[in-house]
């Protein structure tokens, strides 16, 4: 498998060992005589890039704490068996600001904003003689767009937390918290300003960096969840935008979800890896073990019910269910995100899951059978791109806002779009003439069979009001031993890390963990 990684290491202002696109990197350089041509401000760019590879943000994890592609663990959807990763020990009540877990996903994203603070302000300095203007601005859209999606990570997850967007010195170092409302404008004008400078695409060796289609997709995402459905920048014009530049949907749901489908038109932005005897930027989210798919994530019973049968139908009232054979006659969906039992999920040797889980239930989404085309075992490094946003997401996105406000047709449609990807019957078929509130159930049922195990759940959960219900589901689930404990606003929000408020001293703990 070949693929174009950007890559970046810059000494002076960056500390990586992480590689993004093919670029050659700087190994002697001195500050002076750097930002002083657009490849110096590319590299510096990737430096940003390769931060989203790091285990606690996207590169993911088999055996070491927690990244977004385990987040279902928090909530209803998976279980975290190695519980002491994160989410496992959250969702049972036995976090604290002192535990560390978290911490990284924290400091991971405050070191890529301050990278990209300096490619900002080094990019705005730099001489029109140097970088035209409009490279400038198409560089700088890049660089906005991801200080936006860094931020919108750390306001659902910590809600108030210190905005900085410019380069730090030792004067400004200790800063205070800003309001969840001051970080969520700031996101709104990043990526603003990132949708009217971004292209549409790149040349085919330059895939994988920030287009329009990202910026207006994660727009929309930060739209919905403040629950902003019209006007010029609501979910509604963001994502009609989105939906005229060319994406669609993959036909193949579970093949989407593999390396050789990576570039697929569903993909509006991801990000990259590449593990290979010359390459160093491997990910570990699609990692297994051998003798059971991927142990430290599990799908839910819960989880597992939810997806209908193939006539449309929950299995409480199809007659196409078998209890005995789960996964026959159900949503295509759920067999391409769930090993059952008898299922192949290991090619070399030939093995197949036996249950062999607390959950009765393994994952497929993402998950390697074997080695990979770059020759990397199951459970090392491998080269599987993360999908941050596709399609179907911002289709749902877009149902969902209709649904919200009252066009209850409109939903309908997009949902129909997305079942009809795999050949299910439409919400006219099944569901029949609907109101209102019977639409926002659907298209939140579509987006939880859709997105599963893709890191979303916990955000969905928390803008819909439904955390609580979503652990009762979790306890409620025979599953051992784990014990969720629901701790109301304990258990929707991260503490700021221990480590953090006892350097600063203008750094205050969110009030429900003080």
């Amino acid at each position: 498998m070949k693929k174009i990684v950007l890559l970046i290491c810059i000494v002076f202002t960056f500390s990586c060992n992480d590689d993004y696109l093919e670029t050659p990197s700087l190994t002697q350089v001195a500050e002076g005589n750097f930002w002083q041509s657009e490849e110096d401000a590319y590299l510096a760019l990737n430096g940003v890039y390769s931060q989203l590879q790091s285990r606690s943000i996207y590169g993911g994890c088999l055996n070491c704490w927690q990244g977004f592609p385990g987040f279902d663990g928090l909530g209803d959807n998976a279980f975290n068996q190695y519980k002491w990763e994160g989410p496992g020990i959250f969702m049972e009540g036995n976090y604290d600001p002192s535990r560390g877990q978290f911490t990284a996903v924290w400091n991971d994203h405050y070191r890529g904003i301050a990278r990209v603070n300096a490619v900002i302000k080094n990019v705005k300095d730099i001489s029109e003689d140097l970088i035209p203007a409009e490279n400038k601005e198409a560089l700088l859209g890049q660089a906005y767009f991801l200080r936006a999606l860094m931020y919108f990570n750390l306001a659902v997850f910590w809600e108030d937390v210190p905005l900085i967007t410019e380069p730090q010195t030792l004067e400004t170092a200790y800063v205070a918290k800003n309001t969840y409302a001051e970080v969520t404008e700031q996101i709104r004008e990043d990526l603003f300003y990132a949708i009217g400078t971004l292209p549409e695409s790149y040349p085919a060796n330059l895939y994988g960096y920030a287009t329009k289609g990202a910026a207006l997709g994660l727009f929309a995402r930060v739209q919905l969840y403040n629950k902003q459905y019209d006007g010029p920048t609501g979910v509604l014009a963001l994502t009609e935008q989105a939906m005229g530049l060319g994406y669609s949907l993959h036909p193949d749901y579970a093949a989407l979800f593999k390396p050789e489908n990576e570039t697929s038109p569903e993909i509006v932005f991801s990000v990259r890896f590449l593990r290979g005897p010359d390459t160093n930027n491997g990910e570990i989210f699609s990692g297994t073990y051998g003798g059971s798919p991927k142990v430290d994530q599990r799908p839910m019973p819960n989880l597992v019910n939810d997806y209908y049968c193939t006539d449309g139908l929950p299995i409480t009232e199809s007659p196409l269910y078998d209890p005995s054979n789960k996964g026959l006659n159900r949503d295509p969906r759920a067999n391409g995100t769930i090993y059952f039992v008898g299922d192949q999920y290991f090619d070399n040797p030939v093995r197949n899951f036996r249950g062999n889980s607390p959950t009765g239930f393994g994952m497929r989404k993402y998950i390697r059978t074997g080695p990979d085309a770059d020759g990397n075992g199951s459970a090392s490094e491998g080269s599987q791109d993360f999908y941050v946003i596709r399609y179907a997401d911002i289709i749902l996105m877009r149902a969902e806002a209709m649904a919200e406000t009252g066009d209850v047709a409109g939903a309908m449609a997009m949902v129909n779009q997305v079942r009809a990807r795999v050949n299910m019957p439409s919400v006219e078929t099944v569901e029949g003439a609907v109101g209102q509130q019977e639409m926002i159930d659907i298209v939140r049922h579509e987006r939880r069979v859709e997105l599963a195990l893709e890191g979303l759940r916990f955000m969905d959960l928390k803008r819909w009001g439904e955390i609580e219900e979503a652990f009762n589901r979790a306890i409620a689930d025979p599953v051992g031993p784990y014990n969720p404990q629901y701790l109301g606003p304990r258990s929707e929000v991260f503490p700021i890390p221990q480590d953090e408020i006892d350097v600063n001293p203008n750094l205050v703990q969110h009030p429900v963990w003080q």
